[in-house]
């Protein structure tokens, strides 16, 4: 089963994405780990790529198009993927039929998971990171247990990703209407098209996206 997880950045894409790989055995495509990585190597791409990131504009087609390619290449046939992140624009749509007929693939649900842009600019915007293991923690809805201590490895060390701040979060909710929104009607044809409150508690996400796959 190959699916597409939509929604703007911060809808929780990721957090669904893990728990399918969790429950049924699913690899998860985000576009937005492979561009960290991409962006953390001292090369001209890496550096290309954190320029564009911190903007918070899309990455060119071709660049996205071509790592989702080498991780299918990479996967066996009977691990269905989840595209986490991709396709943002109507290019990359027609580019990863594209890519999943070579592979003798095609796609069985789009889940868009719906937001509400001011909560999730204040969701986005309160989010932070222990600097040594990676655990999540936000302003509001999940402070560490011990105040300025990591639950998980107890390091006192903390960080925020750069483009987390509310100018770019709008912009990213401007792009992602005008960019990637408008793939949604072609999928609707195919019949494939399902919804999701993404402002809901992550349990009740994830039992609305496992109802869709049953």
């Amino acid at each position: 089963m190959d699916i597409i997880l939509l929604g703007p950045p911060g809808a929780g894409k990721g957090t669904q994405a893990q728990r399918l790989v969790e429950h049924h055995g699913m690899m998860q495509l985000s576009t937005g780990d492979m561009l960290r990585e991409t962006r953390k190597a001292d090369t001209e791409l890496g550096r290309k790529v954190a320029d564009i990131m911190d903007s918070g504009s899309l990455v060119s087609d071709d660049i996205v198009s071509a790592m989702i390619d080498a991780k299918l290449t990479d996967m066996g046939p009977e691990t269905g993927a989840i595209f986490d992140g991709y396709p943002r624009t109507a290019a990359q749509a027609e580019q990863l039929d594209e890519i999943l007929a070579k592979h003798g693939r095609s796609l069985d649900h789009v889940i868009e998971l719906e937001v509400n842009e001011d909560a999730l600019v204040e969701r986005i915007t309160g989010r932070f990171t222990c600097a040594n293991c990676g655990a999540g923690y936000h302003d509001t809805f999940k402070q560490p247990k011990v105040e300025g201590v990591c639950d998980q490895c107890g390091s006192t060390e903390f960080k925020r990703r750069p483009d987390d701040n509310e100018e770019t979060v709008r912009h990213r909710m401007q792009v992602y209407r005008s960019e990637t929104a408008p793939i949604l009607p072609g999928y609707e044809e195919r019949g494939i098209v399902s919804r999701v409150d993404g402002m809901g508690a992550i349990d009740d996400v994830t039992h609305a996206i496992d109802a869709i796959l049953t």
